[in-house]
């Protein structure tokens, strides 16, 4: 089976339609399965004491100036939707409210996506698992609880989903990994399971797929040195180009798990046993 291979470009367009638009070339280019975004509605995912807060940035000073100017408009995201369809490359977003995943909506997307941060916004997985679009449920920050009940959610609603190991640290060190978790949710809630990475580097993704993940998904950057809270946990595009490479390496290598005599080995065996 092929892992389903997602570039995250979240927020890291820094709210450039153009910027976007080269991080879809570089999925595109490396052989990614979708591109997913972020979108939110800044005065219901935050409070108005929080957003009058200070905050300096390319948009001004307060935290409001920030978020701002981090969230597309609908005239960003139907230029996204075209330009996807045109590159042949499927997108889709996460939502941190009703509202944005009502904004969604109207766009033919294939896949949902629940962050982590709102695998407890019952609400909102309401309005997803409505939906009945198949969808990757990140499950960074919860416990076997938490991830029960959002599971039952999807269930009543008879929607598709598919888990998503991921620790939410910004990087994340290499060794909190834990990927035995994967085969772990898999045995529990018997279904797939992925991987979320937030880690440097590719290294930790690949063991994922070795470990089981059927599917992968990394922020990606044009530049780690570039504004925003996720670059440095992102990797560059000569990074996703590998990291796909890789994974297709993986995934020939890891076999069917049938055991089978190659054509060759049948050659080696005449000649050693006669």
């Amino acid at each position: 089976m092929s892992t389903f291979i997602v570039a995250e470009i979240g927020i890291n367009h820094n709210g450039d339609i153009v910027l976007a638009k080269k991080l879809i070339d570089a999925a595109v280019v490396a052989g990614c399965d979708a591109v997913k975004f972020q979108k939110r509605t800044v005065d219901k995912v935050y409070s108005k004491e929080y957003l009058d807060g200070p905050r300096k940035s390319p948009w001004g000073e307060t935290q409001r100036d920030q978020k701002e100017g981090l969230e597309f408009s609908k005239e960003e995201y139907d230029k996204i939707d075209v330009y996807c369809k045109e590159k042949g490359i499927e997108w889709y977003a996460s939502a941190w409210d009703v509202d944005s995943q009502r904004f969604l909506q109207q766009y033919d997307c294939k896949y949902n996506k629940v962050a982590s941060a709102m695998l407890t916004n019952d609400q909102l997985l309401e309005e997803i698992a409505k939906e009945g679009k198949y969808t990757f449920i990140a499950t960074g920050m919860s416990n076997y609880d938490e991830i029960d009940h959002a599971v039952e959610i999807f269930k009543k609603y008879k929607c598709s989903f598919e888990l998503m190991h991921c620790n939410s640290v910004y990087p994340m060190p290499m060794e909190d990994a834990n990927l035995k978790v994967i085969r772990g949710l898999k045995e529990r809630y018997g279904c797939k399971v992925g991987y979320s990475g937030h880690e440097a580097g590719t290294l930790v993704s690949v063991c994922a797929v070795a470990a089981g993940a059927t599917s992968i998904e990394r922020h990606i950057t044009m530049d780690r040195n570039m504004y925003g809270s996720d670059q440095k946990a992102s990797i560059e595009p000569y990074e996703l180009c590998k990291l796909v490479k890789t994974i297709r390496d993986v995934e020939k290598i890891m076999g069917n798990g049938e055991k089978v005599l190659t054509a060759a080995e049948e050659e080696v065996k005449k000649k050693l046993r006669g």
